[in-house]
């Protein structure tokens, strides 16, 4: 029978603060380093796809408002993608600027990918909330096997 515990787990600010620097460094801050290598692989992984399919006017605050709130969620990186955006691609005379930036749906995929990423960190940063120091994903046989056991409704 499991223990009903009303303990409340402490809430990591540090970790969460982390997760929004860089995405998975929160977890691996809590111990927790195949989940967050996992999440930083992942999300990482989306912005340079976004970046690169949609170029760095993907990430734009004054055109993509709204999109832009979704992206900040990955962090500094795409703060320094908006930053390149404005100061590299704004200023050019839209002659120029048309053949550096990303056209149509090619630049709204990109814009959707780095949203994408930007959604599930901040998922992952919620997941901090609840997480344990050194709860990691590990799996083995045995857990899968004890478990199997448990739904037959075997007594342990």
């Amino acid at each position: 029978m499991p223990k009903n515990t009303n303990q409340e787990q402490p809430v990591h600010v540090t970790a969460i603060i982390l997760g929004w620097i860089l995405p998975g460094l929160g977890h691996i801050s809590l111990g927790q380093k195949r989940r967050g290598t996992l999440i930083m692989v992942g999300i990482m992984f989306l912005v340079l796809c976004g970046a690169l399919v949609g170029g760095i006017d993907a990430v734009d605050h004054n055109k993509d408002g709204l999109w832009f709130i979704a992206q900040v969620w990955c962090g500094p990186v795409v703060i320094g993608i908006d930053l390149l955006n404005q100061t590299i691609l704004a200023p050019l005379p839209i002659a120029d600027k048309a053949t550096y930036v990303g056209l149509s749906h090619v630049n709204e995929i990109g814009t959707l990918c780095i949203a994408m990423a930007g959604l599930m960190n901040f998922v992952v940063l919620l997941d901090l909330l609840q997480a344990k120091q050194g709860d990691d994903l590990v799996c083995t046989f045995a857990d899968r096997k004890g478990d199997a056991s448990m739904g037959r409704g075997d007594k342990q």
